[in-house]
C-alpha cells in the first residue's frame, strides 16, 4: 500500500513540477523572517554585521520525493555603511527535479531622519540551474511522453529588485527577485516562469522587562495563483529564547522556537502541517533547521543589541 501511495505522491509530484517548478514557484519556507535576503536585495548590509544564515527544509518527511531544500545567504554593510552587499544560494529538489540557484546582491541604504528609520534600493544578479530526469519515474503508461525525457542541465540567468524600509521596531519591504519570465525544459514540457511579488513587514513590541512579541508578515503574488500570506507572532524571552505560531493562509499551521545562543550565535527549528491538503496522515509533516551567525567588526567590537530584523 504504501509502495503504491509513493508512486502516486511521485507522479503528482511530477504534474505539480509542470505546472509550478518550470513556472518557478519559489521554495516555501516557515522561517520566511529569517530568509529575507532570498527574496528581497534591499536587505543586504541591514543587520550592521556580516550574517550568514543557513535553513534546511524537509517538506512532507516520510514520502518518496518530497521536496528538499537547502538555502545560504550571506550579507554585509560596506563603504560606511551605505552600501550591503550579499550572496545568496538555494537548493531545491522535488522529485527528479533539482533547481539550484545563485544570486549576488546589492543595496544602497539612505538615512530617512535621524530617528534611525533607513531605506534601502536593491538589485540581485544570477540565475538558476536546472536539471531533472523524468525517465527515471516508473509509470503505468511507458510511451507516455512526459515522462521519458531527460531534462538537460541549463543555466536560466535572471535578475531581480527591491525596497526595504526599517527602523530598530518595524520594518517593511516590496520585491520582485525573478522579474525576467524566462522559458525552460524540453521541448515536450516547454514552461515559462513567471513573475512574482514579495511584500514583508514585522514590528517588535516590548511586553515587559523580560517579553518581547514579534509579529511578521510575509505575502507573495503571482499572477497564476491565489494571493499566498504567512502570519507569525514570536514570543522573546529576556533577548534569549523565542517561541511561536505560524498561519499559512488557506494551507498550514506551523511552531517554531529558538534559541540565541550566544550575541552572535541562533539556532532554529520550525514544524508545520498542511491543514488545507489533509495529508498529515501519509507524512511527518515540515520540518526546518535554522542556523545563523554573525560576525563582530573588530572596530565596533559588539554587536548592536540583538538584531531581530
Amino acid at each position: 500500500m504504501m509502495k503504491a501511495l509513493n508512486h502516486i505522491a511521485i507522479i503528482l509530484f511530477v504534474t505539480l513540477v509542470s505546472h509550478s517548478t518550470f513556472a518557478q514557484q519559489d521554495p516555501m519556507f516557515t522561517h520566511y523572517a529569517f530568509n529575507t535576503l532570498a527574496v528581497n536585495p534591499a536587505y543586504a548590509g541591514s543587520r550592521d554585521a556580516l550574517t550568514v544564515t543557513g535553513i534546511g527544509r524537509f517538506q512532507w518527511v516520510g514520502i518518496e520525493g518530497a521536496p528538499i531544500t537547502q538555502t545560504l545567504t550571506l550579507h554585509t554593510p560596506v563603504y560606511k555603511e551605505s552600501l550591503g552587499l550579499g550572496l545568496s544560494v538555494i537548493n531545491d529538489k522535488i522529485g527528479p527535479i533539482n533547481s539550484t540557484s545563485f544570486y549576488a546582491d546589492a543595496a544602497y541604504h539612505m538615512k530617512v531622519n535621524d530617528k534611525g528609520h533607513q531605506l534601502a534600493f536593491g538589485l540581485k544578479a544570477g540565475g538558476n540551474l536546472l536539471q531533472g530526469n523524468l525517465a527515471s519515474l516508473r509509470t503505468t503508461d511507458d510511451d507516455d511522453i512526459a515522462f521519458s525525457n531527460q531534462i538537460s542541465t541549463e543555466f536560466v540567468p535572471n535578475v531581480g529588485a527591491g525596497l526595504y524600509y526599517y527602523t530598530n521596531r518595524w520594518y517593511a519591504g516590496a520585491s520582485s527577485p525573478k522579474i525576467l519570465e524566462n522559458s525552460f525544459g524540453t521541448s515536450a514540457a516547454k514552461k515559462g516562469e513567471e513573475r512574482h511579488y514579495f511584500l514583508i513587514g514585522g514590528a517588535l513590541f516590548n511586553l515587559n522587562r523580560v517579553f518581547k512579541l514579534k509579529p511578521s508578515a510575509f505575502v507573495k503574488l503571482t499572477a497564476s495563483s491565489p494571493i499566498e500570506a504567512d502570519l507569525s507572532a514570536l514570543l522573546i524571552y529576556q533577548d534569549l529564547l523565542w517561541g511561536g505560531l505560524m498561519f499559512r493562509i488557506g494551507d498550514a499551521f506551523g511552531i517554531l522556537a529558538g534559541l540565541n545562543i550566544t550575541p552572535q550565535w541562533a539556532l532554529g527549528y520550525s514544524f508545520d502541517f498542511s491543514y488545507g491538503l489533509k495529508t498529515i496522515s501519509y507524512h511527518g509533516g515540515s520540518h526546518e533547521i535554522m542556523l545563523r551567525y554573525d560576525f563582530i567588526y573588530k572596530e565596533k567590537g559588539k554587536i548592536k543589541s540583538p538584531r531581530y530584523f
